[in-house]
């Protein structure tokens, strides 16, 4: 699974663990959340390409290296992947933003698309938010809408993950990098992560 990116740190063991807490509030589980998705956008874009930009300095004008921030479209799957959002937009506030909402099926575990607002993304680089990977269903959507709008690229920050739904990530789209702060043992018969986090959308957001 060479497109798969498990970034090893020990700042994102740490907010994984606080994540893990059944008594960590919804507050605290969106700032750990947005965090996570910062770090690892450090991680995903330590090789990127930048430009050349004029700048007016305290010494005068002159040219100093910069991101091109207008190229870059975060992507988040709603709702979980909305606190990665913030965390994200503060490092490249110039960036674009576009959304999308899956729901799973809680019997067949295959994802449904019933919200789309991403724009065209011709010449830009897609990427696409979602805290959980367990099955690999929801992100494998994700990745196909994404890919009918003509990106650059596509990138993924996801903050936990099963082996099986990497795995399948992993052989249906080797052209995306997956960058994942934490890899836990597999499945449960009801196909969530285990140990995992708990269902990231309800707990961010305090519902059941």
């Amino acid at each position: 699974m060479e497109n798969i990116i498990h970034v090893e740190h020990p700042l994102l063991k740490n907010l994984i663990t606080k994540l893990r807490d059944i008594n960590t509030e919804g507050y605290f589980f969106r700032k750990f959340l947005s965090e996570v998705g910062r770090i690892l956008l450090v991680e995903a874009l330590k090789d990127e390409e930048m430009i050349e930009v004029e700048i007016n300095t305290w010494i005068g004008n002159s040219k100093f290296p910069a991101l091109k921030e207008d190229r870059y479209v975060f992507i988040p799957i709603m709702r979980a992947g909305l606190p990665m959002l913030d965390g994200v937009s503060e490092i490249l506030p110039k960036s674009k933003a576009g959304f999308l909402a899956l729901k799973r099926d809680e019997e067949t575990l295959e994802s449904h698309l019933y919200y789309d607002r991403v724009p065209d993304l011709t010449n830009h680089v897609a990427i696409i938010l979602d805290p959980m990977v367990a099955t690999g269903g929801s992100l494998d959507y994700a990745i196909r809408v994404v890919k009918e709008k003509n990106p650059a690229r596509i990138i993924s920050l996801n903050v936990i993950g099963a082996p099986e739904g990497l795995s399948r990530i992993a052989k249906k789209h080797p052209d995306v990098k997956v960058y994942i702060a934490q890899i836990d043992k597999g499945l449960n018969d009801k196909g969530y992560i285990v140990p995992g986090i708990g269902d990231a959308g309800d707990r961010a957001f305090n519902t059941e």
